[in-house]
């Protein structure tokens, strides 16, 4: 039987699939400004952290959580979505997961990059994984569950605190072997 979590994935993977060919009714433009299919501009793993993390949305929070049937919170999420998807073994904390990769300005930022936050009067205390057209996919908080959110809302705007790169988007390849990541014991 699928999990209620997996449905909703299901249903929001499809609504993010769609909404290239939406319009802002305030604008009358493409919510994304570029109508070629999002999964067609970046790698495989790319592609696959994006699914993975989509496949997720509607697991409930769980504080210390590391896996969606248990809950998930921002940190495990991630460590989660890049451990499945990538083979990467990330660390727990959000600050630990901020020292990873390399450092990406805001204006660069590429789906698949890891956003952080600061949400409890300490930087890089929250993480979430950026989508594309200023959206990202996180694990709230307590009563919540894992969601996409527009990182132009006022809240997240003034919370953020930087970005980091951890795989190419052409090559299908760990970015930056040296920074402390492992593959899983499989080899990926």
């Amino acid at each position: 039987m699928i999990k209620p979590y997996k449905l909703f994935g299901i249903f929001f993977l499809l609504f993010f699939l769609a909404l290239p060919f939406w319009t802002n009714r305030a604008n009358a433009e493409p919510l994304f400004q570029d109508a070629t299919d999002l999964f067609e501009r970046y790698s495989n793993a790319v592609q696959d952290v994006l699914l993975t993390g989509l496949s997720a949305v509607g697991a409930r929070y769980r504080p210390g959580g590391t896996e969606p049937d248990g809950g998930l919170d921002c940190s495990g999420f991630v460590q989660f979505v890049y451990r499945e998807a990538a083979g990467l073994v990330l660390p727990r904390t959000a600050k630990a997961q901020s020292q990873q990769g390399k450092a990406v300005d805001r204006a660069d930022l590429k789906p698949g990059d890891l956003v952080f936050f600061n949400t409890m009067r300490r930087a890089f205390s929250h993480v979430g994984i950026y989508l594309g057209d200023s959206y990202f996919i996180h694990a709230p908080s307590s009563g919540g569950t894992v969601r996409l959110e527009s990182m132009l809302n006022r809240y997240w705007q003034g919370r953020y605190n930087g970005a980091r790169r951890l795989l190419q988007t052409e090559n299908d390849v760990a970015a930056f072997s040296d920074s402390g990541m492992t593959a899983d014991s499989d080899g990926t």
